[in-house]
């Protein structure tokens, strides 16, 4: 007899092919049957007019710390996803000196937005090695799976102390103690090794990631770790992301250059090279020449992954934000030690309105690569509800300013007001349409990504880009042509799993686990963002409600039901590589 039969269901299974009805029935962890009248089970879930997928594997998130104390990986559980890596962009709590964990706080809070003092609260750091740290994650309960690459700014730290933190060059034998602790990470069950090119990505006291500007020597020195054992994915947040002011005399390449320098990394190691892929305003045409790059590799068999991500970067912001129009004016400054409903009632006070309207924002100590977004009025749009992920470009507050004899910071300041969102689509969006993220997605070699779950807590909410593949690319865009419900599915199971060597999951067949999600694709809906105070030390956090997901099972053990959690916690550490 079966634990679980999901009958009626339309199956789409992760391979591409097309949906079917069949039934499916799980024992134990595992999927055993798929078919039509399979017998009898101990439960059964009816699964008629419902989508029947694989779990979501997201490769691309940030709760290092959130998964030592929340059970529920939220918000990326109640999107779906049943398993996640972290330890993306050279960030993380792992390893670390007994006295260094204030200052891995300060980078992840400065690099990824998330409140320092919540991981001061959350983190009980019972850990110094990285496989000490696996071993934590090990044995912390929690409703997915967890994969961890080795970050390189607490390696450096670790083995150079200030030196590493402060970026000085690494001498020979850094290089080597580095690569030791690489080596050791993959080996106790890391799944690659990570670091960051951009130089927006500073702590929270302003100092860059270590190795951010790590040269040849000590980035393929430290990469020998992956080519010797053959195991792990090197993942890189790239320059690209940022441009402009940013490297005006500071000594890091362009992007041409740097997508030459991780090709020959690929080469030399031969593990798979990740970087994210994204359309600049600076250089709207480099993301061609990256793919490019890309299809030249992989003529000669080397593994260079763009990472794309299923809608614009978009900040949103709003007077509950990190960052929104009106934040680096001197009248506001002291709004930010009020609690929301104070800062709110003084808002409304038309002296204060009158008065933050004819400021304008010091901006004198940020570059102006990103700088330009506080008065970006010709792509700022009002996010509405539902939101509006692409809007018309007559829709921007300053077309409308425009149109109507306004002024746009006047309209910005009411839209937040009333509690919406300005959304700025900063990147991928220069044409005001998605036509280039469409055109990233479709790309032979492109892996789903860069939705930062967990992260960017005061003006991101992306770990719902999953489920916005399908609300929007699948079923509701009409600017432009949408995509095959099979073929989105596959990209953001069995892709993103196999290349990281989970060959165990991603796909509904005999003998894979049983990562389930069971979606009414017609009800499925994400909802309007909103501020939420539940980080440890009631800090605060974005979060995007989400409905649809009738059932999302891990491991055969149903975790969701109706987006609410049951209280099982089946989830798993993932240690490398997993066999079918």
């Amino acid at each position: 007899m079966y634990d679980l039969i999901i009958r009626n269901g339309t199956i789409v299974d992760g391979t591409g092919k097309k949906p079917f009805e069949a039934d499916l029935a799980v024992k134990g962890e595992r999927v055993v049957a798929i078919g039509d009248h399979l017998g009898e089970s101990h439960s059964e879930i009816d699964a008629q007019g419902l989508l029947v997928t694989p779990g979501w594997v997201d490769v691309h998130t940030h709760y290092d710390g959130q998964v030592t104390w929340d059970p529920e990986v939220s918000p990326s559980g109640t999107n779906g996803v049943t398993t996640v890596i972290m330890g993306n962009c050279g960030v993380g709590f792992a390893p670390v000196r007994p006295g260094q964990e204030d200052f891995l706080i300060n980078l992840m809070e400065g690099v990824e937005d998330i409140p320092g003092s919540a991981l001061s609260l959350g983190i009980k750091w019972d850990w110094e090695s990285f496989p000490e740290y696996l071993t934590a994650l090990e044995n912390t309960a929690r409703v997915a799976d967890v994969a961890v690459h080795v970050p390189h700014g607490p390696v450096r730290a670790y083995v150079m102390g200030d030196r590493g933190a402060q970026n000085e060059e690494a001498t020979p034998e850094d290089i080597e103690a580095m690569y030791q602790i690489v080596k050791e990470g993959i080996e106790a069950g890391a799944v690659g090794f990570t670091s960051s090119r951009v130089l927006g990505h500073k702590s929270s006291t302003g100092e860059c990631v270590p190795g951010t500007f790590a040269g040849d020597q000590e980035l393929f020195g430290i990469l020998r770790a992956l080519s010797d054992t053959g195991q792990g994915v090197f993942g890189v947040a790239s320059g690209s992301v940022i441009s402009g002011d940013f490297t005006q005399d500071l000594p890091i390449p362009n992007e041409d250059e740097e997508i030459f320098r991780l090709r020959r990394l690929a080469e030399e190691t031969g593990r798979p090279v990740m970087f994210a892929c994204v359309q600049s305003t600076a250089d709207p045409e480099q993301w061609k020449r990256m793919l490019q790059a890309c299809d030249e590799a992989a003529k000669e068999g080397i593994e260079l992954i763009p990472q794309v991500s299923a809608r614009p970067a978009g900040l949103l912001a709003g007077f509950d934000g990190s960052i929104h129009p009106f934040s680096m004016c001197p009248s506001f400054q002291p709004l930010l030690s009020l609690s929301p409903k104070e800062r709110s009632e003084a808002l409304h006070d038309p002296k204060l309105r009158a008065k933050l309207l004819s400021e304008e924002p010091d901006t004198s100590t940020i570059p102006a690569a990103v700088s330009f977004i506080y008065t970006a009025w010709h792509m700022m749009f009002e996010f509405g509800d539902p939101p509006n992920y692409e809007p018309e470009p007559s829709t921007s507050l300053a077309a409308i300013a425009a149109e109507t004899g306004t002024d746009p910071k006047e309209l910005a300041y009411d839209i937040m007001l009333k509690g919406d969102y300005l959304y700025l689509p900063i990147m991928d969006y220069v044409d005001g349409n998605m036509d280039v993220v469409l055109e990233k997605m479709k790309h032979e070699k492109a892996i789903f990504g860069l939705g930062d779950g967990g992260a960017h807590c005061g003006f991101i909410t992306d770990a719902s880009i999953c489920t916005f593949l399908l609300t929007h690319w699948v079923r509701d865009r009409t600017r432009g042509p949408r995509v095959p419900l099979e073929w989105v599915v596959e990209q953001q199971t069995r892709a993103t799993a196999q290349l990281y060597g989970m060959h165990d999951r991603g796909v509904l067949a005999e003998g894979m686990l049983a990562d389930i999600n069971i979606i009414d694709l017609d009800g499925l809906t994400l909802r309007k963002p909103k501020m939420a105070f539940d980080l440890p030390g009631d800090e605060r956090r974005l979060i995007q409600e989400v409905e649809g997901y009738r059932y999302t099972i891990k491991r055969g053990t149903i975790t969701f039901e109706d987006n609410v959690a049951t209280g099982a916690t089946p989830g798993a550490l993932v240690r490398g590589p997993q066999p079918a």
